[in-house]
């Protein structure tokens, strides 16, 4: 019996007729700090329990980790009583997620489909062929812009609730040449020179789809400060367990006093600058979470109008 309660993934304390726990299970010890806030629940919900009245209590600790826990007293026939920890925490998450989805793609979309909205109308109004034709350019570029807002927001909410993701071993230089061909058109494009430098780093434990994501999106970010003429470096370092992907330009540069917030959803150092880009905001938040999945961190060195180096580091082994 001992072993089958064990196996029980939620947290189960037996009380006999007085209320004292006679019995436990390994769920319902919890660890932590956060031993005694569990324990006064426990206590007090099993003593209501014995008097024949089911209870439960929702507790939200603060950690870390955070945890939510639903804790319920029930009455056993022929006295004593029974408490039933669950661990709500990953629901709570999810639940997070999804709220937090819902309400970005909501503001974010207001303006692109309000702008739609506006030069379909003047479009409909409008006889003269080359105000038709410099509106329905427009249109195409809120439309581009909606669509891309959607597929940033798709694929956070898809990093958020997939956490760390499939581990598997991934080539280091398959990451990078899949991320900078993203972009490679781009770059050419607008005169920036891309250039992958890869020292001692050839295989990193993670999920392939992330990696690929987060290099991908400080390389496009890069690419779209960059002024004609610049370039863009791409370098991977193996050291000491840790895998450094570095992505620097000699684009516009950050303000020191935006540093601490450029990793934030929908922040913008420049908001002009970002409607010409198309940029959505979205891009080193997600950049973050992926570090955040991979036990790693993101980080950025810039100077006003001399450019910027974002540094991506995570462990080569999933262990450490």
């Amino acid at each position: 019996m001992r072993a089958g309660l064990d196996a029980v993934p939620a947290g189960i304390v037996l009380a006999d007729e007085h209320g004292r726990p006679v019995l436990r299970n390994r769920a319902a010890s919890v660890g932590g700090h956060s031993d005694v806030l569990v324990d006064e629940a426990v206590q007090r919900l099993l003593a209501m329990a014995v008097g024949g009245q089911p209870a439960e209590q929702r507790l939200q600790l603060h950690g870390p980790p955070p945890r939510v826990l639903q804790i319920r007293g029930i009455p056993l026939a022929g006295g004593g009583a029974l408490a039933v920890i669950d661990d709500l925490s990953e629901r709570a998450r999810l639940d997070a997620v999804r709220t937090d989805f819902v309400a970005n793609i909501s503001h974010e979309l207001k303006t692109p489909v309000g702008a739609l909205a506006v030069l379909a109308e003047a479009l409909a109004d409008s006889d003269d062929m080359e105000v038709n034709r410099h509106l329905a350019l427009t249109l195409v570029e809120e439309a581009h812009r909606a669509s891309n807002t959607i597929d940033d927001l798709l694929e956070l909410s898809r990093i958020e609730l997939g956490g760390p993701g499939e581990r598997e071993e991934v080539s280091v230089a398959g990451v990078i040449g899949e991320a900078v061909a993203r972009h490679r058109l781009t770059a050419d494009t607008a005169g920036v020179c891309l250039e992958v430098t890869l020292v001692g780093a050839k295989m990193v434990v993670g999920d392939r789809l992330q990696l690929v994501s987060a290099v991908a999106n400080l390389v496009d970010n890069a690419v779209k400060y960059t002024n004609p003429g610049g370039g863009v470096r791409v370098s991977a370092v193996a050291a000491d367990g840790w895998l450094e992907i570095s992505v620097a330009d000699d684009g516009v540069g950050i303000p020191a006093r935006d540093l601490d917030r450029v990793f934030e959803r929908f922040y913008r150092v420049d908001r002009a600058r970002s409607r010409d880009t198309g940029g959505t905001g979205l891009g080193l938040a997600i950049v973050r979470h992926v570090a955040t999945n991979h036990g790693g961190e993101v980080s950025v060195r810039s100077r006003e109008g001399e450019g910027s180096t974002f540094t991506l580091r995570i462990p080569l082994q999933e262990e450490q």
